[in-house]
């Protein structure tokens, strides 16, 4: 009798905790573990192949970088357009596997042509440079489609409580990912590290086919309208687009969208530009792009796993989109009266930390009060096309802009930063004014 109040004390606890400290609820245990495993898969996977990239990057010149952009922002309108061919044409249970199974079996050509590119003696520059471009389409296709997926399952109040955490899955997944890397590429060579990624990211099918159980099981009565369904989206190829020119509110996410990448993309130019002078040996900068990487992403983890949650739900999401802009001008600040690399990778740093743990999860939130065909079709063109544009627009401009040196460039970011943060605290306003809409209508 004893022992089973105690077990019941325990599990009361044990719940209030759980529910208290990271926002789950009890039947939300185990769509939460699958999405957090599903997260962690597609960020180990990318993590690997990313310094890869930027060891790529390096090694074609900075000066190329401009023009690397241009074919990842071409490639990318092309795939976006294939994407939304398919998602009108063929269920999400169909189609949401088949994005995961394309991008492994690219990963793994890559490995076999780098394999016997490098046994032949051959250059790999312009292998390098098609390697960028892939990469560049691969990390926001992925990504993008994990969070249209956990946009139509979660409800907005869920979302609110649960993309904290479900990012967390994801930080886990790009630190340990960060750490294989930097630990084993000195060892096995940068291009080996590659049949890793690909492994991993088939592991994320298992995750989508378990969320799809818990979404049939949750949503029983209704599932023709939830991820499950097996009718496809419908509608046009190209409605992200007009979905997006037609509505304020996707404009306004992908100004945000815009300025983020521009601002990226010259701290990218920056780092390339400083670690071609400082960092001689090609595995070495591997090392360091990963160490970098494993720095933002242990600040991320911390952030979602933690800070998140509370920071949308006492203050809006609003200010949590604001986050980012604010570190940005600090940073480029600092960046201008002292341009070192060293700053660089700090504001590298601490960018990718306040962005992935404040401003995605956010950002993400936007999309739960918008239609499922918005959710991935407006979703997956601002995340990706946009995105891209938004790189090809930053590393031009920053390239115009040349002879003022990174200080001078600098300055210049500072108040584009600003307006970011002013169209942030707008995007916070119009969606709590979506989301009250919704709530009168009855809509959760």
């Amino acid at each position: 009798m004893i022992g089973a109040m105690a077990a019941t004390t325990t599990e009361k606890l044990r719940t209030l905790l759980v529910r208290k400290t990271l926002g789950i609820e009890r039947h939300e245990y185990v769509a939460v573990a699958w999405s957090f495993a599903y997260f962690f898969c597609i960020l180990s996977s990318y993590y690997i192949v990313r310094p890869v990239r930027e060891t790529m990057a390096v090694g074609s010149g900075p000066q190329t970088i401009p023009y690397l952009f241009i074919g990842t922002f071409f490639a990318m309108m092309i795939a976006t357009s294939i994407f939304g061919w398919v998602a009108s044409r063929f269920p999400r249970r169909v189609f949401l596997p088949w994005v995961y199974l394309f991008f492994s079996a690219n990963i793994a050509i890559f490995w076999l042509v780098f394999t016997r590119t490098i046994d032949s003696g051959e250059s790999t520059i312009w292998l390098g440079r098609a390697y960028f471009v892939w990469v560049g389409v691969f990390n926001l296709f992925v990504v993008s489609v994990f969070w249209s997926f956990m946009a139509d399952i979660y409800t907005r109040e869920q979302g609110r409580r649960l993309f904290g955490i479900i990012s967390a899955g994801g930080s886990t997944g790009a630190i340990l990912g960060g750490v294989a890397t930097s630990a084993f590429v000195t060892t096995i060579g940068t291009h080996n590290m590659l049949p890793v990624a690909g492994v991993l990211l088939l592991l994320s099918l298992f995750c989508i086919t378990q969320l799809r159980k818990w979404v049939i099981s949750e949503h029983e009565d209704e599932v023709n309208e939830t991820a499950a369904s097996e009718k496809p989206l419908g509608g046009s190829a190209f409605a992200g687009i007009t979905h997006m020119l037609s509505s304020n509110y996707f404009i306004a996410i992908a100004i945000t969208s815009l300025i983020a990448s521009t601002l990226g993309a010259a701290l990218y130019m920056f780092a390339a530009e400083l670690v071609e002078v400082e960092i001689p040996i090609v595995d070495e900068r591997t090392r360091f792009f990963s160490n970098m990487n494993i720095a933002a992403n242990m600040l991320t983890l911390i952030f979602q796993a933690f800070a998140v949650k509370q920071v949308v739900q006492r203050f809006g999401i609003g200010r949590a989109l604001v986050l980012m802009p604010i570190v940005s001008a600090i940073g480029f600040v600092l960046l201008a009266m002292d341009p070192v690399l060293a700053v660089v990778a700090i504001l590298t740093v601490a960018r990718r930390a306040v962005g992935f743990g404040f401003s995605k999860p956010g950002t993400d939130m936007l999309y739960s009060v918008v239609t499922p065909e918005e959710k991935y079709k407006t979703k997956n063109f601002i995340d990706t096309a946009i995105y891209r544009g938004g790189d090809v627009i930053g590393t031009w401009f920053i390239r115009s802009m040349s002879t003022l040196g990174i200080a001078g460039i600098s300055v210049v970011m500072v108040p584009i930063a600003v307006f970011w943060a002013f169209v942030s605290l707008w995007l916070g306003r119009d969606y709590k004014r979506k989301a009250k809409a919704l709530a009168d209508s009855g809509v959760g």
